[in-house]
């Protein structure tokens, strides 16, 4: 396996932490041991615990106006994956990546052969249907799986055949669907037709699943389309899973709803149902501003993993949520702001498996406000790196991603082979 950092720079950082580390986790062990858990226990399922990259993530992101490219950015698909391949060879955190069509089109021979030499493996298919390509025949400009141009709906059809046939060959068995259809003023759109046309391509694109795949439908508030947005709630997309079959699932994405919403009900409503297909994780203040994960509200993070380790111990039928990261980054250096995401992702998971179940049923079962909150206020509370940076030692990866990585000086390295990037122009992405 190709390692894109050197290990005698990994393992001089490790050594001087290594002690120190030591200390912390037996430390940690002995606390927990007097709540009756087993350190051990913890840090064995967080350390099998995986988040996928975005491979679009590790390139700069930027606002509706303008865009700053940093030094290095990926040239290619095949550049992300070594970027990818930095992330999880540091974390042990991140072993699949999730391409999106056509951005990272490529030889499905070729992407295979470089992620294998990575140890990477390839996570759900993303379909680009809000953004028009070069030679492209129709535009969609106003919608695409619910243009009101049959041709428009059926290149779109196409399109995410084809990200399915894609996915076959580099052994991803989902695919996942965003569009930005929907209307910027009142009248523009008839809702009702508008949906049905939707939801006669989308069984279209779902007629085409290998028996294995799933279908993840994304809904999203606002955003290219500010009065209203096909798939916009929860509630739309779950009418989309059961309209479409029993392997068409709702994606979850944190910053896609809209401010004061209770998120983890909805999660907890989903799994109710058995159409929790998975997330997307970023975090946000206002709207859709996918900021790293945990960086704003890390306690909402730690109350989405309450709802699904209460799920995986009780064993819901049919959990099987997958997990990856979805950020734009503006203002850091994409490689660390997604290393730091999925640890924030792995330290919610870790102070959810930390919740003394038996005794917050116990307490909601009494009605005990206070001290149900206060038992889920425990777990959040307590300082789970040692467990995460012992995880990472352990499977060979970094006790502090960020420090091995900035002493390795792979962005100064990338950056005198990959040409600098013009910023010129406008974008999200």
């Amino acid at each position: 396996m190709t390692q894109m950092i050197g290990s005698d720079v990994l393992e001089k950082d490790n050594a001087a932490r290594k002690a120190d580390l030591t200390r912390d986790y037996d430390s940690l062990g002995e606390r927990l041991a007097r709540r009756g858990i087993d350190i051990n226990a913890v840090k064995a399922k967080v350390a099998a615990y995986g988040v996928a990259v975005p491979s679009w993530g590790v390139g700069t992101g930027g606002t509706r106006f303008a865009r700053f490219p940093g030094a290095g950015e990926p040239r290619h698909i095949f550049d992300k994956l070594e970027d990818c391949g930095v992330i999880q060879q540091l974390t042990r955190a991140t072993p699949s990546v999730s391409l999106h069509i056509p951005w990272d089109k490529a030889n499905p021979a070729e992407l295979q052969a470089k992620a294998d030499s990575l140890g990477l493996g390839f996570d759900a298919m993303n379909s680009n249907t809000f953004q028009d390509q070069a030679g492209q025949a129709h535009s969609y400009k106003f919608g695409s799986l619910s243009h009101t141009d049959a041709a428009t709906r059926a290149q779109a059809v196409e399109h995410n055949i084809e990200c399915i046939e894609l996915g076959r060959a580099i052994g991803s068995k989902a695919l996942t669907v965003w569009i930005g259809d929907g209307s910027n003023f009142p009248g523009q759109a008839h809702f009702t037709r508008q949906f049905e046309r939707y939801l006669e391509a989308a069984r279209q694109i779902y007629a085409a699943l290998p028996e294995d795949w799933r279908l993840f439908t994304e809904h999203k508030m606002y955003e290219p389309a500010f009065y209203s947005t096909v798939v916009q709630d929860w509630g739309t997309n779950y009418l989309i899973a059961q309209e479409l079959g029993p392997k068409a699932f709702c994606l979850v994405d944190l910053g896609h709803h809209a401010p004061n919403v209770n998120i983890e009900m909805i999660v907890a409503r989903l799994i109710h149902s058995g159409k929790l297909g998975g997330f997307h994780f970023n975090d946000s203040k206002y709207g859709d501003d996918d900021l790293d994960t945990g960086s704003v509200d890390p306690y909402r993070l730690f109350l989405v993993f309450n709802e699904l380790v209460d799920a995986e111990t009780r064993k819901a039928p049919g959990f099987a949520p997958s997990h990856m990261l979805d950020q734009s980054h503006n203002v850091t250096d994409p490689i660390e702001s997604l290393m730091v995401s999925a640890m924030e992702v792995q330290r919610a998971y870790a102070q959810a498996l930390l919740v003394d179940r038996k005794a917050l049923d116990g307490f909601q079962d009494g009605n005990d406000a206070l001290m149900a909150t206060t038992t889920l206020k425990t777990a959040f509370r307590t300082d789970v790196e040692p467990i995460l940076a012992m995880a990472r030692l352990e499977s060979g990866g970094a006790i502090d991603p960020v420090s091995t990585y900035r002493t390795s000086s792979y962005r100064a390295r990338a950056a005198s082979i990959r040409p600098a990037v013009s910023g010129a122009g406008g974008g999200i992405v």
